[in-house]
């Protein structure tokens, strides 16, 4: 993969969904599902690419077969104890998390991002975007020495991604657009997502 270090992309897929309605996952945009168009563009920029989920039976038939499925406990318990979970299946250094629902992320972005991981400093767990002061965890890279770090903060109760990489040493992902972060929570984001001119050229 040339100047790439080997990934795996660990997708999440275990959030209620509760602002859209439905299942986002599942949603429909440029002819695929929310889910099967981000394993395909995982697959361009990774080695192996896992789906952690409450719900295997739900999306086993919709996601290229190549992706491993990742089951998660149900109640779940939010997006970092799913990614501490999947972390345990990894067998390469880094680890591109990512949500279902990032419509705007290409392959080129990330193998661009991926670019910047052989500059992290030997001792950072992760390559992390910020919004303002706050962390962007599910668009971002980590470093699979991160896991202890992690399972200790998991032990003391912790539960949040901001608190963690707060206490974590963390390198900044520098993003000149942010847009690209942009995913659907509601109604609303879905139609701002098909109606843009913008978008809908991306994949021509």
């Amino acid at each position: 993969m040339g100047d790439f270090p080997a990934l795996t992309a660990l997708i999440l897929a275990g959030g209620q969904s509760s602002r859209m309605g439905r299942d986002k996952a599942l949603l429909s945009f440029q002819g695929l599902s929310f889910l099967e168009n981000t394993c395909l563009i995982a697959q361009d920029c990774a080695v192996q690419v896992s789906v952690i989920t409450p719900w295997p039976e739900r999306y086993e038939l919709i996601i290229p077969q190549y992706c491993r499925i990742i089951k998660e406990p149900l109640p779940t318990r939010g997006p970092l104890l799913a990614f501490a979970l999947a972390l345990t299946f990894v067998s390469t250094d880094w680890v591109l998390l990512l949500p279902c629902d990032l419509p705007l992320l290409t392959p080129p972005i990330i193998q661009e991002w991926s670019r910047l991981l052989a500059t992290v400093p030997e001792n950072a767990m992760a390559l992390v975007p910020r919004c303002g002061n706050r962390w962007e965890p599910l668009c971002a890279f980590y470093h699979r020495r991160c896991l202890e770090s992690l399972q200790t903060y998991i032990q003391q109760g912790g539960t949040a991604f901001q608190k963690w990489l707060n206490v974590a040493v963390v390198e900044e992902l520098i993003i000149d657009n942010s847009e690209i972060l942009f995913n659907c929570n509601t109604p609303e984001d879905l139609e701002i997502i098909i109606n843009s001119p913008d978008i809908n050229r991306k994949k021509t």
